[in-house]
């Protein structure tokens, strides 16, 4: 059986209290998807955003935790605290955080392993740069990243991953369908080495996805869904989203 599709929003640092608005209108047009639907806001907004959504068929999700549980780490949130406000899920290892504060597969595995501990589904994002691209190195960054930043335990039940290739996130560029394919199958196969039930680890891929292009993209093999950035943020953009992982 295939696993469950999964549309994921990615925020960012985008938002306020008034643009949980947009997720009252999400949830009229679409009360019962179809799929998976996951909103991942900025931190302060994960609690009044459960609110919002009470017992509604959307989950949420923090955008970084730290791999300690608790202590002096000024500024950082921990799984523990995310799943206390609200959270199921949390994206880690996005190429913004490895670009702009360094992490690399040894850090990310271990804020999965912590997000693991706590409870919450670890969304692992991997992914290659323009010049990693240009240079035919793709294939083989992924499967280090992917090795690297895996924990021990790993499950399809606690860990997504995504593809989201670097150059493709916010430019409305996007790969052809079939350099999406080749790198879905090469995650799917080398899961395999590490997860015993791989077949059912949801792999999302991400990088300017709208919804003029969705359909195209889950209908390529592998697709489990999207993680979604500024087409996100408003009910109008990912709603269409939503529908064609649906109809996929």
């Amino acid at each position: 059986m295939a696993p469950r599709k999964l549309a994921a929003g990615n925020w960012k640092m985008n938002g306020n209290l008034a643009a949980l608005d947009e997720i009252d209108v999400l949830i009229a047009a679409q009360p019962a998807p179809g799929c998976d639907v996951l909103i991942c806001p900025p931190a302060v907004l994960l609690h009044p955003l459960k609110a919002r959504v009470g017992d509604k068929a959307i989950a949420l999700g923090g955008q970084d935790c730290h791999a300690k549980a608790s202590g002096a780490h000024t500024g950082d949130i921990s799984a523990a605290q995310l799943k206390d406000a609200g959270a199921a899920f949390v994206i880690l290892g996005h190429s913004e955080r490895r670009a702009d504060h360094g992490e690399t597969d040894a850090v990310v595995a271990a804020k999965a392993a912590a997000a693991h501990d706590a409870g919450l589904t670890a969304i692992i994002c991997v992914g290659e740069t323009e010049a990693q691209r240009d240079n035919g190195q793709t294939l083989a960054l992924i499967a280090s990243q992917l090795d690297g930043s895996i924990p021990e335990g790993a499950t399809a039940t606690n860990t997504v991953i995504a593809y989201e290739p670097v150059w493709a996130i916010g430019t409305g560029r996007t790969p052809t369908n079939d350099q999406i394919a080749e790198v879905h199958a090469l995650l799917r196969e080398r899961l395999g080495g590490r997860i015993e039930d791989a077949a059912q680890v949801r792999l999302l891929y991400g990088g300017s996805v709208k919804p003029g292009n969705a359909a195209e993209i889950f209908a390529i093999a592998n697709v489990d869904g999207a993680l979604v950035g500024g087409a996100s943020l408003k009910a109008a953009d990912f709603g269409p989203i939503i529908a064609a992982l649906e109809a996929s």
